[in-house]
C-alpha cells in the first residue's frame, strides 16, 4: 500500500535555498511522483530573535509507515547539518521537514502527531499545501484546509523569487 504524504520543508540558518534544494534532492528518492511548491519566505512565528524562513510544501507517495518516513526525513535534517536545540525548541535551523499530512491517517504518541499540530495556525503551512491541492481537508475535522486559512492573519508570508529551474528536482 502507498500513502499521499505532504511535506511542510523550512529552513532560516545558513544558505537556506541550499537547504532546501538539498532536502528536495534527498525526499526525490524517499517519495515517488514528488512535487513541491513555490517557495515562501516568512517571518518567525514563535521565537522572534531569527532570521526569515525561506517554507514550501512538497508531496508524493510512500510505501512505509509515517514513522519510517521520520527516520529518514530525521537522517535528511542531520546531513543538512540540523542540531536541535532544547533551549530554543523552535529556533533557528538549517533544515526542518515535517510531515503534515499521511494519508488520512490520525496519529499521536510522543515522536509523531499527524496530522501536524501546528497545521490550522500557520499560513507558511497552508498556502503551499493548498497551492499542491487545494482540495486537502483535516482527517480530524473533515474540514477543508482552506478554511483553516481564511481565518488566520497574514503572518508575514510573502512569494519568495527563484531561478526558474527550482522545481526540476
Amino acid at each position: 500500500m502507498r500513502f499521499q504524504v505532504y511535506l511542510s520543508i523550512g529552513s532560516n540558518k545558513g544558505n537556506r535555498l541550499g537547504y532546501i534544494e538539498y532536502a528536495c534532492i534527498h525526499l526525490k528518492n524517499v517519495l515517488n511522483d514528488f512535487n513541491v511548491s513555490r517557495i515562501y519566505e516568512t517571518a518567525p512565528r514563535y521565537y522572534k530573535h531569527q532570521s526569515k524562513f525561506l517554507n514550501l510544501a512538497a508531496s508524493g507517495y510512500y510505501k512505509d509507515s509515517p514513522f519510517s518516513l521520520l527516520r529518514e526525513i530525521s537522517f535528511i535534517e542531520s546531513g543538512a547539518g540540523r542540531k536541535r536545540n532544547p533551549s530554543i525548541p523552535k529556533g533557528p535551523r538549517t533544515l526542518d521537514i515535517d510531515i503534515i499530512l499521511f494519508g488520512s491517517e490520525i496519529i499521536k504518541t510522543e515522536q509523531l502527531t499527524i496530522p501536524h499540530e501546528g497545521l490550522k495556525e500557520r499560513r507558511f503551512v497552508l498556502i503551499p499545501l493548498l497551492e499542491l491541492n487545494p482540495t486537502l481537508y483535516d482527517p480530524v475535522t473533515r474540514r477543508p484546509l482552506w478554511e483553516y486559512l481564511y481565518k488566520l492573519d497574514l503572518q508575514g508570508v510573502y512569494l519568495y523569487n527563484i531561478p526558474e529551474n527550482i522545481n526540476e528536482y
